[in-house]
């Protein structure tokens, strides 16, 4: 009998495999490695590999692990710094099936310790550099993985732990190891875990999908061409380099790595390596912009800066391009593979003053080209605010760009994605044309006398101030209007002003009720990834 229900698009046109794969990022690196296998994919101080070298390298440590019995569904953990070793366990791990955790180098024993124990980590490569806080955090573990320790040799001093070094365990594996894409292109490829700032940290899990999806949406939206010279200024540990191990293997780039972040190591790298793209939180912008002038001589070439992480103010980005350097402005979360939303920029506003440039490109944007949905909306009813400019609502978004979930954690899995949309905690107005403009996160919007006060708006203010090199605002109790402004601001070296000078500085730019009623002098706490740790500053707010 025939089966009228079916259409003639749906008999005989069965999905097999010569006509699909799942999409995976590891094609990338295949196809680098096959196209242009001499082109540069590596730099890190002498070392000075290619695509071929780089992808044999991954085949051969993909199979070491694979005979070590680490296959699909086990977690391999890595601690270490933006290094090639870090770049090649993006591609190994997920080729021998397994899913790569990724772990921020800057947390304390008790952290390193819950991460691992929670991942149930089979294999550890591990820095030295971290090796002492390591074999704390170790040492709390009743079940241990296997330790590799990592000896770059830019690094001298540290404890190198485990029982074989990276290479030696390399030479383990064949470099002609027979690797295989996923059978699904939605098994996990990688685990990300939360800051953690008001509790255990949450294990954020990516899918190869989405990988795959993310990396070429970083270069469309970014105009990447091929062959980019990549600066790893952001960390790998970061949303996975917020993909972009992935996007320089799918432009056959150069990878050129970087311990630290300083600014006279990235000004150098730039001018020796003609560095072309590097990404960064606001606050490396900001220590950029306030380099001396020695450093940043000799630029001769396009650069182009991608930079989220907290919501910029946009003197930091008037200074980036004042300087020559092209910003472009995107938003994320972990839960969204990094980058899920740019500040998409329209020929119209190039004839616009720098100021005012500056303003338009510190809103957050529009969805990148692969996120399928995002809209402002009523946190409760998740109906879309007026696109006023003036309306306060949450920030939703959904489709591939959204990770699979968090790990062990139904309840909070179902509670993000409530309502078919993912619940990111950030409260924003939407703009006429469509661009959504962070005001605040749900906890630390201001709310003085009935009234909401966005604490990057009286920031942005603060960084105009000709003093200040760094300031953040958080809410501070009040017995009369509940909630007023504190300011915590950082002066720029050899720079001197009061805390009147302050205020009376930001009544100038703003409404009297949104001016600090406070202004606190110092350095500012922050996380590895640059953002401002303003749970810190709520404590010491209100500690009086």
């Amino acid at each position: 009998m025939v089966n009228n229900n079916s259409s003639a698009y749906e008999r005989d046109l069965d999905k097999q495999a010569a006509n699909f794969s799942s999409l995976s990022p590891l094609s990338f690196l295949e196809r680098a490695a096959a196209v242009y296998p001499n082109r540069a994919a590596m730099v890190h101080g002498p070392v000075r590999r290619n695509w071929a070298e780089t992808y044999q390298r991954c085949q051969q440590m993909a199979s070491a692990l694979s005979k070590q019995g680490i296959g699909k569904g086990d977690t391999v953990s890595i601690i270490a710094p933006n290094i090639p070793e870090h770049f090649e366990l993006h591609f190994a791990v997920p080729m021998c099936g397994a899913v790569l955790n990724a772990i921020n180098i800057r947390l304390d024993a008790e952290s390193f310790s819950f991460i691992l124990k929670h991942a149930e980590t089979k294999v550890l490569f591990v820095d030295k550099e971290f090796g002492e806080v390591v074999n704390e955090a170790l040492a709390k573990l009743d079940e241990k993985p296997l330790v590799i320790g990592i000896d770059d040799p830019t690094w001298t001093s540290g404890e190198l732990l485990g029982e074989l070094d990276y290479e030696a365990f390399l030479d383990k594996g064949d470099a002609q190891y027979d690797w295989q894409l996923p059978g699904d292109e939605w098994d996990a490829i990688t685990l990300n875990y939360t800051s953690g700032t008001t509790g255990d940290p949450k294990g954020v899990v990516y899918h190869h999908r989405g990988a795959y999806l993310n990396a070429i949406s970083n270069a469309v939206s970014w105009g990447m061409g091929q062959h980019p010279v990549y600066l790893w200024t952001l960390p790998m540990f970061h949303c996975n380099g917020w993909c972009f191990p992935w996007t320089v293997a799918a432009m056959a780039g150069v990878n050129v790595c970087l311990r630290q972040v300083r600014p006279d190591a990235i000004y150098e790298l730039i001018k020796a390596e003609k560095v072309g793209y590097f990404c960064g939180a606001p606050i490396v912008l900001n220590m950029l912009n306030n380099a001396p002038d020695s450093m940043k001589d000799g630029i001769e070439h396009q650069v182009k800066v991608m930079t989220a992480g907290a919501a910029p103010p946009a003197a930091v980005i008037e200074g980036m391009e004042s300087m020559g350097f092209e910003v472009t402005h995107v938003y994320g979360l972990t839960e969204t593979y990094g980058p899920s939303v740019v500040c998409a920029w329209h020929d119209e506003w190039n004839d616009q003053p720098l100021e005012e440039k500056a303003k338009l490109k510190a809103r957050q944007g529009v969805r990148a080209p692969m996120l399928d949905g995002l809209m402002v909306a009523d946190p409760t009813t998740l109906q879309p605010v007026a696109r006023d400019g003036k309306t306060l609502g949450e920030i939703f978004m959904r489709g591939n760009l959204v990770m699979k979930g968090y790990l062990k954690n139904p309840a909070t899995t179902a509670k993000s994605f409530d309502g078919g949309w993912f619940h990111s905690g950030d409260l924003a107005v939407w703009h006429e044309d469509g661009y959504i403009e962070i005001k605040d996160r749900s906890k630390d919007i201001i709310i003085s006398g009935g009234e909401n006060i966005s604490s990057i708006e009286v920031e942005d203010v603060l960084y105009r101030h000709p003093m200040i090199a760094e300031a953040a605002v958080v809410a501070m109790a009040d017995d009369k209007w509940g909630e007023t402004p504190c300011a915590f601001v950082t002066l720029k070296d050899g720079e001197d002003c009061t805390e009147q000078d302050i205020i009376d500085f930001c009544r100038e730019h703003l409404a009297r009720f949104k001016a600090p009623s406070r202004v606190v002098f110092g350095g500012l706490p922050k996380t590895s990834t640059g953002k401002i740790r303003k749970f810190e500053l709520r404590d010491r707010a209100n500690e009086d």
